[in-house]
């Protein structure tokens, strides 16, 4: 059976590999990389037009290895999909989460880690939101940027709790600060990193998520030669120690 699933899967690489993204990159020198800029530690637009982050130089990794170049392309949570396909990115990246809703219409490379949501709440209100029961009450308000996993895993667990959208998945951490929000649901690793930016907010119980999560990066569905290649390149870098060295060189930084 192994045998002959690997003999199909050199089928449909064979036959997709005329159209494949990894010929088009090759062929124009251009990586064409949809990111939101607004997502530390993974990606963020700097003031200056630059990109920084773990996404960031991973991707410019990427198109080293191809011969290429990085064009960003930019998105936003909401709109993130539908960029990514009116577009033609070839990768999107930036602490994306691999969800099924997403993975119907595009493929993801090979896990980079688990993450899953938890609360991010002022270090003194930290008893009061342990727990779904403690967060799904009408007078907690919740502050959330839209169209992202975090309003979709507000939408399905906590339906009784007072919803604010945000228009800056940046700035929006000062709401908690500034006490106009109580509670932002996010992915662990980007609570756990706020909160060294902002000492006044506490990841609440940030080994045992609300909600299993991976990060992964997105790629267009049906070419499975791109995807083997960028899971070679990520099964590479994570070999060769890349990869945590991107991460604890851009995490030094900060």
């Amino acid at each position: 059976m192994n045998k002959l699933w690997a003999v199909a899967l050199m089928m449909v690489a064979g036959s997709a590999s005329a159209q494949s993204h990894l010929d088009r990159v090759m062929q124009s020198k251009t990586l064409n990389v949809c990111t939101t800029g607004d997502y530390k530690p993974y990606t963020f637009l700097r003031s200056d037009g630059g990109y920084e982050g773990i996404d960031i130089s991973m991707a410019e990794s990427l198109a080293k290895s191809l011969g290429a170049k990085v064009n960003w392309v930019p998105t936003s949570w909401k709109m993130l999909m539908p960029d990514f396909l009116a577009k033609q990115c070839d990768i999107a990246l930036g602490g994306v989460s691999v969800t099924l809703k997403r993975q119907q219409t595009a493929w993801f490379a090979n896990p980079l880690g688990t993450d899953g949501k938890i609360p991010l709440v002022r270090c003194a209100d930290k008893a009061k939101y342990q727990t779904i029961e403690q967060l799904n009450q009408p007078q907690v308000r919740l502050v959330e940027p839209a169209g992202g996993t975090n309003e979709a895993f507000v939408h399905s667990h906590l339906p009784q709790a007072n919803l604010t959208l945000f228009h800056d998945n940046v700035t929006i951490f000062q709401q908690l600060v500034d006490n106009k929000a109580d509670v932002m649901i996010t992915d662990a690793s980007e609570a756990l990193y706020q909160q060294k930016r902002y000492p006044q907010l506490c990841a609440v119980n940030a080994d045992k998520p609300m909600q299993y999560g991976e990060k992964a990066y997105m790629l267009p569905r049906d070419d499975i030669s791109w995807k083997l290649y960028v899971d070679q390149w990520l099964h590479l870098s994570t070999a060769t120690g890349e990869y945590q060295q991107i991460v604890g060189q851009w995490l030094a930084t900060e």
